[in-house]
């Protein structure tokens, strides 16, 4: 929804994830850009060329923190130096929410660095739901938890992902990252409805919404993030607009980047579908 309390009733436009090999590009091009989203573990740093080039971003840019290891599923408590330096790193941004993934990645200390699914059950949703309250209690700034890609489910589920991440959102009082083409992939791979998926999720909780393109093997679709936003993922962000209204929205294209300038273009496609499918307030 646009300037809803989970984005910090902002009202940001089509942004860009900021990548190193367009660094250069766009501290001399300055292009005219609503926002870029960083990832805050490439920032987590005491110093060095990293936020150099952070705060040259900062000074031009609006930036929003987007977060790949909380690990809000995984059974052991928050690290808390990990939220210590989140926190530095929020007050040097100011970004007006963060978001991370719903997914699990950790096991006693050890990091898998991947986003895995986990088991859709009450009882994981509510010790998911408590570790994001504590984390955004501590950072003092909304959290929207970001649905993930997912290849594999588990025997124990006994509720659709989209209910889950309901029953997650309304526990822990967060925000929703509804990543579009996370739940193409996941229908394909699953066998389910997308437009069960966008239509059941609680709107009024979408503080962002995530576009990318995939890639088709054989059996599976993989979350690849690197070629344009493929037309069925286009018609569901128009039906997710319908539901959610103007929400800020973001490119993500992570292999195989292109030019900024290609990069840049395909995310603004986006203002055609907000512009047709959002519903003006009356």
């Amino acid at each position: 929804m646009p300037a809803n309390f989970f984005n910090n009733h902002t009202d940001y436009g089509v942004g860009v994830g900021l990548r190193v090999p367009h660094y250069r590009h766009i501290l001399e091009k300055k292009p005219v850009v609503d926002w870029f989203e960083i990832i805050s573990e490439n920032f987590m740093v005491d110093g060095g060329r990293p936020l150099e080039i952070l705060d040259q971003i900062l000074e031009q840019y609006r930036v929003v923190q987007h977060g790949v290891s909380m690990y809000f599923g995984s059974a052991e408590p928050l690290n808390r130096e990990h939220l210590k330096k989140l926190k530095r790193l929020v007050k040097r941004t100011n970004t007006p929410w963060l978001s991370d993934h719903l997914c699990w990645g950790s096991v006693d200390g050890r990091y898998t660095h991947d986003l895995l699914p986990m088991p859709y059950t009450m009882a994981v949703a509510k010790h998911t739901a408590s570790k994001i309250r504590e984390a955004q209690d501590f950072l003092e700034v909304p959290i929207c938890v970001e649905n993930v890609s997912s290849y594999a489910e588990f025997h124990q589920s006994n509720m659709t992902e989209w209910d889950f991440l309901t029953e997650v959102a309304e526990a822990a009082d967060c925000g929703i990252l509804l990543d579009v083409n996370n739940i193409y992939v996941s229908s394909e791979n699953h066998g389910f409805d997308p437009l069960d998926y966008v239509r059941n999720v609680p709107a009024h909780r979408v503080g962002q919404i995530h576009l990318a393109g995939h890639s088709r093997l054989e059996k599976v679709i993989l979350d690849t993030h690197d070629q344009p936003v493929p037309d069925p993922v286009w018609a569901l962000y128009a039906e997710t607009i319908r539901c959610c209204g103007h929400t800020a929205t973001l490119l993500e294209w992570d292999d195989r980047i292109p030019s900024f300038d290609e990069v840049h273009d395909e995310a603004l496609k986006a203002n055609l579908y907000l512009h047709e499918n959002a519903v003006l307030p009356v």
